[in-house]
C-alpha cells in the first residue's frame, strides 16, 4: 500500500500510525475497526469514488445518517483528492436542491429513502452520479466492498480544497465555507497539543458527522494522534452512560452534559476514570458549567469555533475553565476586538466583532467573491460577525452574534449578558434573550425561559426583580416567557429567529 505524504491531510494521518492493529473505531455492536483497517476500508471508497470519474478538485456531496461507513465516505474523497461536501440530514428538498446546483459536485450519497428525491435533484443540476449508502446491489456500498483495498493517494497541497461546508443561512442565501488542507491540519495539530490528545485517548463519539465539530474538529484530531472513538449512531443517554467507562475523553454540545445531569446513573463514580469533557457548538450556561462540576469533580472545557475557521480558541487544559468565557487564542491564531464599522481596535474589557487570522481561516466563499471580499479586513483577519471581549487576564468572553444585539432605547444590549443574569438565578434551567419590536423603545427586551426541574418555580416578577439589583434597567427584560424547551437545531444551537417569529407582536400596540 502507497501512502503519498504529499496528500496534505490524509498523509498527516497515515503517518502518524505507528500500529496498524491499534483501535480506530469500536463500533456499537462490539466490532473494532484498527488502523489498517481504517486504511484498507478508505482504499476502497476512494477506488469506488475514483471509478465513478472524481478526480482532484470534484465535490463529493452526501446526505446520510451517521454511519462507519459514511466516515469513510469522507476518508475516500480525502484520499482520491476530492472536495468532501456534508449535507444536514434534516434538510429539506428545496435546501437540498440549492446546495446541489451551487456546489455541483460529480457525486451524491444519499440514504435509499431519499434516492428519487436526489435522482430528480441531478437531473436538473447536471449531478453525474447518485449513490446510495446502504447494503445492496448497485450501491456505493456495494462497490466499495468489490474495489480494493490497496490506492495511492492522490497528491493533494496544503492550499487545496478538502471540503465545502454550507452555513445556516440565517442572514441570506446559506454560503458555501471553502477549507483547505492546511486549515484542518494546522487546527487538528493545536487541539491535539492544548487539549492533549494521545494514541492513549479513546473518544466518545456521540456527534452528528455533517458538522464540523463531529467531522472534523473530532475524527480528524483523533487519528492525528492514533487514538481512537467509540462511535455512537447518535446521542441516546443510555448509550452513552453504558459507553464512558470505556472513554477517556468526550466532546458534546450543551444538551449532551444537561442530559447526563438529568441522569442520576451519571456520578462521580461513573466518571472517575475519565480525563477530559468538551463542550462547544452552542454557548455552555453558568449553571450547568457549575452542576456538572459539583456532581462529578470536573470543569468543563469550553471552546469556540465556527464553521469558516473551525476551533479558534480554548479554555486551558491546566488553569481556570470559567464559565462563561471560551478561553484563549489557541496557538498560532491572532485574536482581537475591533470597531464594527470602523475596524479601530477596542480597548481590554470593551466590547466589539471578534476578528482574527491565521492557518485555520478558510479559503473563502464558494463562488461567492464579492461576500468573501466583504468579510476580510485589509490586513486579512476575518471578521466573524460574533460580539465579544477580552478581559484583562485575557480570556475571551462571547456576547453575542452582531445581528442578535438588542438596541432598546439608544442604548446596546448584549443577550449574553442578560442571559448570564438569569441563568445565575435558583429555578431557572437556561434562557434567550432577544429583542422584538418596541413601539417606544425600537427593541424590546425579552426572555423565554426554562425553569429547572426541581427547585423553586420562579415568575417574571420574581427574575425581573432580581436582575435590576445587577443590571441597569434598559438591560432588563420588559417581559419574561415561560416554556418547556427551547427551539433548537441539530448541534443544541438555540434558534432565536423562531423565537423573534414567536413573541414578534409582544408589544404591539392594539
Amino acid at each position: 500500500m502507497t501512502i503519498d505524504p504529499r496528500n496534505e491531510l490524509f498523509g498527516a494521518f497515515s503517518s502518524r500510525i505507528d500500529d496498524l492493529e491499534a483501535p480506530f473505531i469500536h463500533a456499537p455492536d462490539g466490532t473494532v475497526i484498527t488502523y489498517e483497517g481504517m486504511l484498507h476500508r478508505s482504499a476502497q471508497y476512494a477506488n469506488a469514488l475514483q471509478s465513478l470519474g472524481v478526480t482532484p478538485g470534484d465535490r463529493v456531496a452526501s446526505q446520510v445518517d451517521k454511519s462507519i461507513d459514511a466516515l469513510f465516505v469522507y476518508l475516500g474523497c480525502l484520499r482520491v483528492g476530492g472536495v468532501f461536501l456534508p449535507l444536514n440530514t434534516g434538510y429539506t428538498e428545496r435546501e437540498v436542491s440549492y446546495f446541489i446546483g451551487d456546489a455541483e459536485p460529480k457525486v451524491v450519497v444519499c440514504i435509499p429513502e431519499r434516492e428519487a428525491m436526489m435522482a430528480d435533484i441531478a437531473k436538473s443540476c447536471q449531478v453525474s452520479h447518485v449513490e446510495t449508502l446502504a447494503d445492496g446491489v448497485g450501491s456505493l456500498v456495494e462497490k466499495a466492498n468489490a474495489a480494493s483495498v490497496e490506492f495511492d493517494d492522490v497528491p493533494r497541497a496544503e492550499d487545496d480544497l478538502a471540503g465545502i461546508l454550507y452555513t445556516s443561512g440565517t442572514t441570506g442565501r446559506s454560503k458555501g465555507a471553502m477549507v483547505t488542507h492546511r486549515n484542518l491540519l494546522s487546527n487538528a495539530q493545536a487541539l491535539a497539543e492544548v487539549w492533549r490528545f494521545a494514541d492513549s485517548d479513546v473518544l466518545l463519539h456521540a456527534l452528528p458527522i455533517f458538522h464540523t465539530h463531529g467531522l472534523f474538529v473530532a475524527t480528524n484530531t483523533i487519528l492525528l494522534t492514533g487514538g481512537s472513538m467509540i462511535f455512537l449512531p447518535k446521542f441516546d443517554i443510555d448509550s452513552v452512560l453504558a459507553a464512558l467507562p470505556r472513554a477517556t475523553t468526550m466532546m458534546g454540545v450543551p444538551t449532551f452534559y444537561t442530559r447526563l445531569l438529568a441522569s442520576e446513573k451519571f456520578t462521580r463514580e461513573s466518571v472517575a476514570h475519565m480525563r477530559l469533557f468538551i463542550s462547544g457548538s452552542a454557548p455552555l450556561s453558568a449553571t450547568t458549567h457549575r452542576e456538572f462540576e459539583e456532581r462529578t469533580g470536573y470543569a468543563i472545557l469550553e471552546r469556540y469555533g465556527m464553521t469558516e475557521t473551525n476551533m479558534i480558541t480554548s479554555n486551558p487544559y491546566d488553569g481556570a475553565r470559567r464559565a462563561g468565557t471560551v478561553g484563549f487564542p489557541l496557538p498560532g491564531i491572532n485574536v482581537r476586538i475591533a470597531d464594527p464599522e470602523t475596524g479601530a481596535l477596542k480597548p481590554t474589557g470593551e466590547v466589539g466583532v471578534i476578528e482574527l487570522s491565521g492557518p485555520n481561516v478558510f479559503k473563502g466563499y464558494w463562488r461567492m467573491p464579492e461576500k468573501t471580499a466583504s468579510e476580510f479586513r485589509e490586513d486579512g483577519f476575518f471578521v466573524t460577525g460574533d460580539l465579544g471581549l477580552i478581559d484583562e487576564q485575557g480570556y475571551v468572553k462571547i456576547v453575542g452574534r452582531e445581528k442578535d444585539l438588542i438596541i432598546s432605547g439608544g442604548f446596546n444590549v448584549y443577550p449574553a449578558e442578560v442571559e448570564g443574569a438569569i441563568d445565575q438565578i435558583v429555578g431557572v434551567a437556561e434562557c434567550a434573550v432577544i429583542g422584538v419590536p418596541h413601539p417606544d423603545f425600537g427593541e424590546g427586551v425579552t426572555a423565554v425561559v426554562v425553569r429547572s426541574a426541581a427547585g423553586d418555580d420562579p415568575s417574571a416578577d420574581d427574575i425581573q426583580g432580581q436582575l435590576t439589583l445587577n443590571l441597569a434597567k434598559y438591560k432588563v427584560p420588559k417581559e419574561v416567557f415561560f416554556v418547556d424547551d427551547l427551539p433548537r437545531n441539530k448541534m443544541g444551537k438555540v434558534q432565536k429567529n423562531e423565537l423573534r417569529d414567536r413573541y414578534g407582536e409582544t408589544f404591539k400596540k392594539t
